[in-house]
């Protein structure tokens, strides 16, 4: 039996749509159909009950499913370890992090590392928070950086830095002549922020909502280096983390002020999966990025 077959089974399990499911996995409507009709007549026996709106799974259909994720679970973990076993083999990490974590926080970490490790090659690659979170998963990442990180029961999350947040404007704007801030002066001024669904952004909000701020939405970017472009010129002000500013402070673009309420941050975390075989070489890297909190 097809692996892929199963794993399509469990996802029409936990969708219980066949449209969603062939969308998931890039086939036909009919292909699932076909594939689920197939299991039935191997095993003699009716799987789904499709005259429920969403799909029902008869008996036989739940005991299969149980089998089913547990095979396929099984699958996964195997490839992992196996990846695991020729990452180590070539004495390569693999690490996906968001951009602002890349840039300017995760360097000084893999320089420390490199000494200890001078043969390993550690590969760091950026993506949305998403796209980390379901490389991890796959196997396909050994480690993770996120800002704001969420549990998950498949994942071990860890501390990473607590990022200050300032306010960043132009060095033209009104508010670059303060040296502390309180957030309500942000009330109804032009607010260059993250798209919705970027983890920063929902922070950040929280932020406003706590203190009962209703700032002017200018911009939504969903990424960093865009929204410091738009500060730069003068668009509006944003709250962003200190350590992604170093350049614009040092180049006098950007104004970085201190907020006079509290010491705001942006939580950020280290993900791995829990069922992962890791490497010597991997374990020293996440200690290592792990003694940031300590």
């Amino acid at each position: 039996m097809h692996i892929e077959t199963l794993r399509m089974f469990c996802d029409l399990a936990t969708l219980r749509s066949f449209s969603k499911t062939a969308d998931k996995h890039m086939v036909s409507q009919s292909a699932v159909s076909q594939q689920v009709a197939q299991l039935e007549i191997e095993h003699k026996c009716q799987l789904l009950n499709r005259q429920k709106r969403p799909l029902e799974l008869t008996s036989a259909g739940e005991l299969f499913y149980r089998a089913a994720r547990d095979m396929v679970d099984r699958y996964d973990q195997l490839n992992s370890e196996m990846n695991s076993l020729k990452s180590a083999a070539h004495s390569r990490i693999n690490v996906g992090a968001i951009y602002s974590i890349g840039m300017h926080s995760l360097p000084e970490y893999i320089k420390r590392f490199m000494v200890k490790r001078p043969s390993v090659n550690v590969h760091v690659a950026y993506f949305i928070s998403e796209k980390i979170y379901e490389l991890v998963l796959a196997g396909e990442l050994d480690i993770g950086l996120v800002a704001v990180p969420r549990r998950d029961k498949r994942l071990d999350v860890y501390e990473f830095e607590d990022e200050p947040l300032v306010l960043a404007c132009s060095s033209k704007h009104p508010l670059a002549k303060q040296s502390q801030i309180d957030i309500h002066k942000l009330q109804m001024e032009r607010f260059i922020g993250f798209e919705e669904g970027v983890p920063t952004r929902d922070w950040i909000d929280g932020i406003f909502q706590r203190y009962n701020v209703v700032i002017m939405p200018a911009m939504e970017f969903d990424n960093i280096e865009t929204v410091k472009r738009a500060v730069e010129i003068n668009s509006g002000v944003s709250i962003l983390p200190r350590t992604a500013l170093s350049q614009e402070l040092a180049a006098g673009t950007i104004k970085a002020i201190e907020f006079s309420n509290e010491r705001f941050v942006r939580p950020t975390g280290i993900l791995v999966r829990k069922d992962r075989v890791i490497s010597q070489e991997t374990r020293y890297l996440i200690e290592l990025l792990r003694g940031s909190k300590n």
